[in-house]
């Protein structure tokens, strides 16, 4: 059963969805199921995938006016070959942001918002989904 805002991918061609309403059916994707992609939490190895969270300067008397997410402590290459495709934000008020990413740009991104952040998700193309919770 699939759950709203899992992420899933298809072995053999590719294709990568995210569910926006979950339900009881089975994704298939090229005749086969299409596999749930777990996100990892901690850095292994050399790259660093884990999002970095930095709130933005107040520009109101309201207080936070948003948060800029980089990609790992040690920024993430951006080539042909292996990159950051996507940055999301999840808010407490159940909003969401996401900003696509190219080869050759800065793994970051800037979300305006007073709304406390919940949680950050990055897509590598090579090591998959990354997330970090932050309440």
């Amino acid at each position: 059963m699939a759950q709203k805002k899992e992420i899933y991918k298809c072995d053999v061609c590719g294709n990568i969805v995210e569910v926006l309403h979950g339900g009881v059916g089975e994704l298939v994707c090229c005749n086969q199921p299409m596999v749930s992609q777990t996100a990892k939490r901690e850095d292994e190895g050399a790259e660093k995938h884990v999002p970095i969270i930095e709130e933005l300067p107040a520009k109101t008397c309201k207080g936070k006016d948003g948060f800029k997410i980089k990609i790992g402590e040690v920024e993430h290459p951006q080539t042909e070959e292996h990159f950051i495709e996507w940055i999301e934000i999840n808010t407490k008020d159940e909003k969401s942001g996401k900003k696509f990413l190219k080869p050759g740009e800065k793994p970051e991104a800037s979300f305006y918002t007073r709304v406390d952040i919940i949680s950050v998700r990055a897509y590598c193309n090579i090591h998959g989904l990354w997330k970090k919770n932050v309440v």
